[in-house]
C-alpha cells in the first residue's frame, strides 16, 4: 500500500500535497456556493451559465502567458502570489455576502478575477511537480495530485451543500478562503535546496526575450515533437468531445434512465469513485511514461462511453459511467506524466501552459456544443455522438502514434 505514496516520502512534495488537499476541497464548495448564491440573486440559469463562463474564460485567453511567468521565476514563488490572490478573491467574497452588499454584477468581477489567477496557478503547479520529486517519483506524484483533485470533487459539493442548509452561502466563502492558509503555509516552507535541480538553458543566460518570442519559442517546440503533439492536441479533443459530464448526466437521470435526483446523485458519485480507483491504481502502479497506454485508454473510455450512451438498465448504466470515470482519469494522468517526462526543463512552463489551454480552457466550448446537441437530438444521441467522434479522433491518435 505505502508503494502507491512513495512521492510524498519527498518532504517538499508532502507539504504541498496536503496542503493542496484542503484548498481544493474549499474552492470546491466555493464553486457549489457561487452557484447558489447567483441562482439566489437572479433566479436565472441563464446568468448561473454567464458568470461560469466569465469564470473560465481567462483560462482560455492568458493560461499560455501564465507558462511563460512559471518559466522565468521560481515557480513556488508564483504559486504563493496566486494562491494569495485565490485567497483574497474569497475574503471579499465572503465580506461582500456576510455584509448583504452582494449584488451580481460583483460576481461579474470576481469571476474573472478568479479565473484569471487559476490561468497562471494551474500550468505553474503542473510545471513543479518535477521539481519537488524528481523524474523517478514523477508518475506516482502526477496520480497522487489526480487523486486529492478528484477526492475534492466528491467531497466539497457534498460537504458544500450541507454547509448552506445548516448555516448560511457566506460560511463556505470564509472557509474556503481558510483553506488557503496551509497550501500558502506549506509553499512558503518549502525548501530551495531540496527542489531537484533544474539546467538552466542558453536563454537565461543571454537575457529573456521579449515575450512573443518565448511564447513562440515554447508553441514550436510542442508543433515539431510528435510526442507532445499527440499528448495534447489527440487527448485535449476527446476530453472536449467527450468529457461533458456536468451536463449529461442530470439529463440522463431525468430524461433517459428516469431515476430522478437521487440515481443523479449516485451516477455524480459512480463516475467520481470510477476516477479515484484510477488515480489510486496509477500511483501504486507508478507507470512510466508511454504514449500506447494514452491511447488504449483513450479507446477504452470512447468505447464505454458509447455503451453507457445506449444503455437503459440503472445498474449497468451506473457500472458504465464508475468505468468512465476510470479510463479517463487513466488516459487524462498517464498523458500528462508523459508531458512532464519528455518535455526539457527551461520548456515546462510554457509546454504545461498549452496542455492547461487544451484540456481546462476548452470545457465551455465543450458544454456549448454538448447543449446544442442534447437540445436537438437528446441526450443519449448527443452522447453517443460525442462518442464516435472520441473514437474516430483516438484512431488519428492511434495511426499517429508510431511518430510519436
Amino acid at each position: 500500500m505505502m508503494r502507491a505514496f512513495s512521492a510524498l516520502r519527498q518532504r517538499n512534495f508532502r507539504l504541498f500535497w496536503f496542503g493542496e488537499m484542503i484548498s481544493l476541497i474549499g474552492s470546491w464548495m466555493q464553486g457549489i456556493g457561487q452557484a447558489w448564491l447567483v441562482l439566489k440573486l437572479t433566479q436565472s440559469a441563464w446568468q448561473l451559465g454567464l458568470v461560469g463562463a466569465l469564470q473560465a474564460l481567462p483560462v482560455l485567453l492568458f493560461s499560455l502567458f501564465g507558462g511563460i511567468l512559471a518559466d522565468r521565476w521560481p515557480k513556488w514563488r508564483v504559486l504563493l502570489v496566486t494562491q494569495t490572490a485565490a485567497m483574497m478573491q474569497a475574503l471579499l467574497l465572503w465580506a461582500l455576502v456576510a455584509t448583504h452588499s452582494i449584488q451580481v454584477w460583483h460576481l461579474y468581477i470576481l469571476a474573472p478575477l478568479l479565473g484569471l489567477t487559476s490561468s497562471f496557478n494551474l500550468p505553474t503547479s503542473r510545471a513543479f511537480v518535477v521539481e519537488m520529486v524528481g523524474r523517478a517519483d514523477l508518475p506516482n506524484a502526477v496520480a497522487l495530485n489526480s487523486s486529492i483533485a478528484t477526492l475534492a470533487r466528491i467531497v466539497g459539493p457534498g460537504l458544500g451543500g450541507a454547509i448552506i442548509a445548516a448555516s448560511s452561502v457566506s460560511v463556505l466563502f470564509l472557509l474556503n478562503a481558510l483553506s488557503f492558509f496551509p497550501v500558502i503555509a506549506a509553499l512558503a516552507l518549502i525548501n530551495g535546496r531540496e527542489l531537484h535541480a533544474q539546467a538552466l538553458h542558453d536563454e537565461r543566460a543571454a537575457g529573456w526575450r521579449n515575450t512573443w518570442q518565448e511564447l513562440g519559442a515554447g508553441m514550436a517546440y510542442v508543433w515539431k515533437t510528435p510526442t507532445v503533439v499527440v499528448m495534447i492536441v489527440v487527448v485535449g479533443l476527446v476530453l472536449l468531445f467527450g468529457s461533458n459530464f456536468n451536463v449529461f448526466l442530470p439529463l440522463f437521470a431525468t430524461d433517459v434512465l428516469h431515476i430522478g435526483a437521487s440515481g443523479f446523485g449516485f451516477l455524480s458519485a459512480a463516475i467520481g469513485v470510477g476516477a479515484l480507483l484510477a488515480s489510486l491504481w496509477l500511483a501504486w502502479s507508478n507507470h512510466k511514461s508511454a504514449t500506447r497506454p494514452v491511447l488504449i485508454g483513450m479507446l477504452a473510455f470512447c468505447v464505454l462511453e458509447a455503451a453507457f450512451a445506449v444503455s437503459r438498465l440503472y445498474l449497468l448504466s451506473l457500472a458504465l459511467i464508475a468505468s468512465v470515470g476510470f479510463a479517463e482519469t487513466a488516459f487524462a494522468v498517464q498523458a500528462l506524466t508523459t508531458l512532464q517526462t519528455v518535455v526539457p526543463d527551461h520548456l515546462r512552463g510554457r509546454v504545461m501552459s498549452v496542455q492547461v489551454l487544451f484540456f481546462d480552457g476548452s470545457v465551455p466550448l465543450g458544454y456549448l456544443l454538448v447543449g446544442w446537441l442534447s437540445s436537438s437530438f437528446g441526450a443519449s444521441y448527443a452522447l453517443l455522438i460525442c462518442a464516435l467522434i472520441s473514437l474516430l479522433v483516438s484512431s488519428v491518435g492511434w495511426l499517429w502514434r508510431k511518430s510519436a
